[in-house]
């Protein structure tokens, strides 16, 4: 397989297309490390520079910050060149007491607290606060973020998603009828959303954080169902949180914690693979979900220019067609997950 930066990939039946690879933005809101606005201007650099056109981002990403750090690039970019995406469902606010204020896992990011919100108005708001955000006065598309994490959401669930069903989804089908957006998508955490919340709205692609890595086919079908439907996939987490690029260790984190023992034996094995074949355990990671015909594009994350450039390496890095093979012999990889060979 051989990937093109260059080359775009048409996203279900919308006038959006997207590179194979574009550049997460969560890391740049501090995901687990402060990362300040030089670093953060130094990596959106590094990947410029090495053709990434393509940039994923939320509000809840550094509770603002990530936006701010991208629409900071950004603004010195042409905008007819690059394209972003970012996310609805959550709406910031200052906090009542700032001092006392916990920021959660974003221990780096800024001081705002989250409004859930799916109805027609939340997204609205969000959607304005994220062009004032990134400086922009439009995004290439809308995403629904985390409605499928069930504990988030808790007893409160079952109002969110009639909310988007009923009210939300207005909006978005409203900013793409205008033209203001040229997709709406889904982010998706677990196997079940495939078929269950996704199918809750008329979607046009959906980013599948989690189900479909090197270490995790289980939304293989899910995905299949996707493609007959006419709906794309971007795979937002290749690395599986981290492991998949780090390799195994104390602190590997998988599927945003520490790593089982399990899930690092089972890398040791694919690891042990890639040392017979020649090949780098990132460079299998990100081009295997690419395989896959639903998948249109992913976006590993990047906190430093070194690891964006890497990534942009290991895209175009040559994998036989018998490493994959051996993966599949061995049961590291399901027999029916695609690999372009």
């Amino acid at each position: 397989m051989s990937f093109d930066l260059s080359i775009r990939r048409p996203v279900g039946r919308t006038t959006l297309s997207l590179p194979p690879m574009g550049l997460g933005a969560a890391h740049l809101g501090g995901m687990y490390n402060r990362v300040d606005g030089v670093l953060a201007r130094q990596t959106l650099q590094a990947g410029w520079d090495g053709g990434i056109r393509y940039y994923d981002t939320a509000p809840y990403y550094g509770l603002g910050l990530s936006e701010h750090r991208l629409g900071d690039f950004l603004l010195d970019q042409p905008r007819d060149q690059f394209l972003v995406t970012t996310k609805v469902g959550r709406v910031l606010h200052r906090p009542g007491n700032p001092k006392t204020f916990d920021r959660g896992s974003w221990t780096y990011g800024l001081n705002f607290e989250i409004e859930w919100n799916y109805t027609y108005d939340g997204f609205m708001r969000s959607y304005e606060q994220s062009l004032i955000r990134l400086g922009l006065d439009t995004v290439d598309a809308l995403i629904i973020h985390d409605l499928d994490v069930l504990a988030a959401h808790g007893e409160h669930h079952a109002q969110r998603l009639r909310d988007l069903t009923e009210s939300g989804v207005k909006a978005l089908e409203e900013l793409k009828r205008s033209g203001q957006i040229k997709a709406i998508g889904m982010g998706l955490n677990v196997t079940e959303a495939l078929d269950t919340i996704a199918s809750s709205v008329a979607i046009d692609f959906g980013i599948v954080a989690m189900p479909y890595t090197l270490l995790d086919q289980s939304s293989l079908a899910g995905m299949q169902r996707f493609a007959e439907r006419g709906v794309s996939v971007i795979i937002g987490a290749p690395y599986a949180s981290g492991i998949l690029a780090t390799g195994p260790g104390p602190n590997a984190r998988y599927r945003y914690g520490i790593a089982s023992d399990e899930v690092q034996d089972r890398v040791r094995r694919i690891q042990a693979v890639c040392a017979r074949h020649g090949v780098s355990l990132q460079a299998a990671a990100l081009q295997f979900p690419l395989a896959h015909p639903a998948v249109v594009s992913i976006i590993p994350g990047s906190a430093k220019p070194s690891e964006v450039a890497s990534n942009i390496a290991f895209l175009k890095e040559s994998i036989p067609a018998a490493f994959w093979a051996e993966l599949k012999h061995d049961g590291l990889i399901d027999a029916e997950a695609p690999t372009g060979s």
